[in-house]
C-alpha cells in the first residue's frame, strides 16, 4: 500500500501449563515462555510499531511479592526495548547470585512467570503516548479482582458504554474504548467477586479460604457474557487475571482475527497464524480458530475451553486482513493474493490493448509483490493461448517462427525502489511535498520513450496522495506512453470503524471522485439530501439506522468514478497518459471467499454501529470537522 494507512493492533499470549522447573530442565531456560512471547510479537510486528507492552502473572508467589508484571515502551524499537530489559536483568541477576533455582527467580523477576501477554500497537487515538500502550491494567489488592488487557478493536458505541458506566456509579476518568472495555468488564469481575464472596460466607467459610474458593470458580463465561452484551465492534480481546485465569473473546461476526494452540505444555494464542507456526514450528493444520461469538477461557488450574459468549452474526471477517494487514506467509492467504493479482488480468489486457509486447509490468510496494505474481501468472496464461492459436494456425511449421512465437514474454521490471534513508518528518507543506517525491528511486533506461506503457500494481489506493505527489511523477520521467495504475482492492468508499484508521471520508479519493462527479453532472443537491438523512440518523441512532452515504455513489458506474480518480491524482505537469484499474467486487469475493467483511468498499457493515460512522463521518464531512466519526 503506497498510502501509509495503520494497520491492525495484535495480540499474542502464552499460557505455560506445567511448572518453569519443567522447561527450564527440559529447554534449559527458565526464559522458555518469554522466548516464545518474543516470537510471536516480532513475527506480528507488521501489525503495530507505535508501541509495544507486555503483561505477565506469577503463580504461586508468597505473600508480599508482585505477583503480576506489566511493561510497555514506545521506543523506536519497542518489542526489543522490552525484551532487552528483561534480558539485561536476568543476566544481571544471574551473574550476581550465580544461582539458577527457579523458584528464586520467579521471587525477584517477575516477568518470569507462567501467563504472558503481549500487545503490539498502531495507534488510532491517542498517538504514541504511553498511556494508551497496552496491556491497561486494573490492580487490586485481590489477585482476583487484578485485571489486565490488551486488546485488537474499535468499538463504535463507546458514548453508549461510556454512559452505561455513569449510570452504574462508576466515574470513568477516560473516554477511550479501551478504557470503558477494561471498566466494562472490571465492574462484571467485581460483581462476580462479590457474589462468591457472600455466598460462601453464608456457608461458614473464612475469608481465606473465601479467596482461594472465588479463584477456583470464579465464572468468566458469566463475567463476558455480560460485559460484552452491548459491545458494537469488531474486537480480539485478550484478558489476564490476578490468581491465573486468561481468556481470548472474539467479536460475533468474526471481524477481528485471533488463532490458537495448546498441547499438554503450552497455549498459545496470536492475532496470526503464521507467528504460531514459526513460534512452534507446527503444520497450519494444528492451529485453530477461536470461533466469532465465543470466548477462549483458560483457567489457573490449566483447563482450557471454548464457550459462546453472545450469538453469532454473519460472518464478515476482515477481507483486508487478507489483502494487506495479515503477513502472505501464511498459505492460504499466499493463494488468495495471488487470485486478486490474477483476476486484474482481463482488465489489464483490455488497457493496454492487448499490447503486451510493448508493456512493462511492476508493483510498488513489496506487499504488492504476491498480487503481482498473480497477475503476471494471469497475462502468461493469456500469452500462451495467443501463441498456441498462432502456432496452430502456421501452415508450414517452421522452426524459426515458432521459437519466434515461443520467445514472447511478459516484460517484467522493478521500476521503482523506496528509499528507506529517505525520511518525511518536515511538517510544512511545500517543503513535506518535495521531499516526498524523493521517498523512491526509479529505473532508467529500461522503458522506450512514448513507445512503452508501463503498468503498476498497488495492494490498495486510499487517499492516493502518494500517487499524486510522489509515485507518478516520477515513472513519467521514465517517459512511458501511458502509465496504468492497478490495485488489487477494490475502491476504499467507506469509513472502516472496527480497528484499521480509515475514520475520515473526506481523505479516500473514491469519495472524493463522486463529490467531484455529482458536481459535474449537477447533482450537488444529492450531496445536501444524504447530509439531512445523516444528520437525521446520528441523532436518532437505533438498530434500523440505514448507511446513507451509499447515495453519494449511486449514480455512478465504479468505472466513472475511476476515471474520475485518475484525473484527481494526475499531476498538472504529468506527459503521458494515466489510467486507474480497481480490483471489482465480484472478483474480491472469489479470490477471498471465506473472508466477505467489505465494508469499506461496498458500505455494508456487519454491525449497526457501522452505519452510525459511516453517516457520522458524512456531517463531519459536510460540516468541515476534521474528526474521527466515532
Amino acid at each position: 500500500m503506497i498510502d501509509s494507512i495503520k494497520h491492525e493492533c495484535g495480540i499474542a499470549l502464552i499460557r505455560l501449563r506445567k511448572p518453569i522447573s519443567f522447561f527450564n530442565e527440559k529447554y534449559k531456560t527458565p526464559l522458555y515462555g518469554l522466548n516464545k512471547l518474543y516470537v510471536l510479537m516480532e513475527k506480528q510486528h507488521n501489525r503495530g510499531q507505535d508501541g509495544a507492552g507486555i503483561g505477565v502473572v506469577n503463580f504461586d508467589l508468597p505473600h508480599g511479592k508482585q505477583y503480576m508484571y506489566r511493561n510497555r515502551s514506545v521506543s523506536e524499537s519497542p518489542i526489543m526495548d522490552l525484551f532487552n530489559q528483561m534480558h539485561q536483568d536476568y543476566s544481571s541477576f544471574q551473574s550476581t547470585y550465580a544461582l539458577n533455582d527457579v523458584n528464586v527467580l520467579k521471587g525477584n523477576l517477575p516477568f518470569i512467570g507462567e501467563l504472558m501477554l503481549g500487545h503490539l500497537r498502531y495507534g488510532t487515538h491517542g498517538g504514541n503516548d504511553i498511556r494508551f500502550v497496552h496491556p491497561v491494567y486494573r490492580p487490586s489488592n485481590y489477585k482476583t479482582k487484578s485485571l489486565m488487557l490488551a486488546g485488537n478493536f474499535n468499538m463504535t458505541n463507546n458514548d453508549q458504554l461510556f454512559n452505561r458506566l455513569v449510570e452504574i456509579g462508576q466515574f470513568p476518568i477516560s473516554f477511550t474504548d479501551t478504557i470503558t472495555v477494561l471498566e466494562k468488564i472490571g465492574h462484571f469481575l467485581d460483581s462476580e467477586n462479590e457474589h462468591l464472596y457472600q455466598q460462601y460466607k453464608q456457608e461458614g467459610f473464612s475469608q481465606k479460604d473465601t479467596t482461594e474458593l472465588i479463584a477456583k470458580n470464579l465464572s468468566l463465561e458469566y463475567i463476558l457474557t455480560k460485559s460484552a452484551k452491548d459491545f458494537d465492534g469488531g474486537y480480539a480481546i485478550a484478558g489476564l487475571i490476578g490468581h491465573g485465569d486468561a481468556f481470548v473473546l472474539r467479536d460475533p461476526s468474526g471481524i477481528r482475527p485471533a488463532f490458537y494452540y495448546m498441547d499438554d505444555e503450552i497455549v498459545v494464542v496470536a492475532s496470526e497464524k503464521p507467528a504460531i507456526r514459526t513460534a512452534m514450528n507446527l503444520p497450519s493444520e494444528d492451529i485453530h480458530e477461536v470461533e466469532p461469538g465465543n470466548a477462549l477461557i483458560i483457567k489457573m488450574n490449566g483447563e482450557v475451553s471454548q464457550i459462546k459468549v453472545v450469538e453469532k452474526r454473519e460472518r464478515k471477517s476482515c477481507s483486508f486482513e487478507r489483502i494487506y494487514f495479515s503477513r502472505g506467509t501464511d498459505e492460504d492467504i499466499y493463494r488468495e493474493r495471488k487470485k486478486l493479482g490474477k483476476y486484474l488480468a482481463p482488465k489489464v489486457l483490455r488497457e493496454i490493448h492487448e499490447d503486451i509486447e510493448n508493456t512493462i509490468f511492476s508493483f510498488i510496494p513489496n506487499t504488492a509483490e504476491v498480487a503481482f505474481l498473480g497477475l503476471i501468472e494471469g497475462l502468461n496464461d493469456y500469452l500462451d493461448e495467443v501463441k498456441k492459436v498462432e502456432i496452430m494456425a502456421m501452415k508450414d511449421k517452421d522452426a524459426v517462427l515458432i521459437n519466434k512465437v515461443l520467445s514472447r514474454r511478459v516484460r517484467v521490471e522493478k521500476m521503482a525502489v523506496k528509499d528507506t534513508k529517505i525520511r518525511t518528518f518536515i511538517t510544512e507543506d511545500t517543503s513535506r511535498t518535495d521531499l516526498v517525491s524523493h521517498v523512491y528511486d526509479s529505473t532508467y533506461g529500461i522503458i522506450r520513450t512514448r513507445k512503452d506503457s508501463l503498468v503498476v500494481l498497488d495492494d490498495s489506493v486510499v487517499r492516493g496522495t502518494t500517487l499524486k505527489e510522489s509515485i507518478i511523477s516520477l515513472l513519467d520521467r521514465l517517459e512511458p506512453k501511458k502509465i496504468i495504475v492497478v490495485s488489487s482492492a477494490p475502491q476504499i468508499r467507506y469509513p472502516d470503524c472496527y480497528g484499521i484508521d480509515m475514520s475520515k471520508l473526506q481523505a479516500f479519493v473514491a469519495f472524493k471522485a463522486a463529490i467531484e462527479l455529482l458536481k459535474d453532472h449537477d447533482k450537488e443537491h444529492i450531496i445536501r439530501d444524504v447530509y439531512r438523512k445523516c444528520k437525521e440518523e446520528t441523532s436518532d441512532f437505533n438498530e434500523d439506522t440505514l448507511n446513507h452515504v451509499k447515495e453519494i455513489y449511486q449514480p455512478f458506474s465504479a468505472e466513472q468514478v475511476s476515471q474520475k480518480i485518475a484525473e484527481l491524482v494526475k499531476p498538472d505537469n504529468m506527459r503521458g497518459e494515466l489510467s486507474i484499474i480497481f480490483q471489482d467486487i465480484d472478483t474480491l469475493h472469489r479470490a477471498i471467499p471465506d473472508h466477505l467483511g467489505d465494508w469499506y468498499f461496498t458500505g455494508n457493515y456487519p454491525t449497526p454501529g457501522g452505519n452510525k460512522v459511516a453517516n457520522q463521518s458524512f456531517v463531519n464531512y459536510f460540516e468541515g470537522k476534521d474528526k474521527r466519526a466515532y
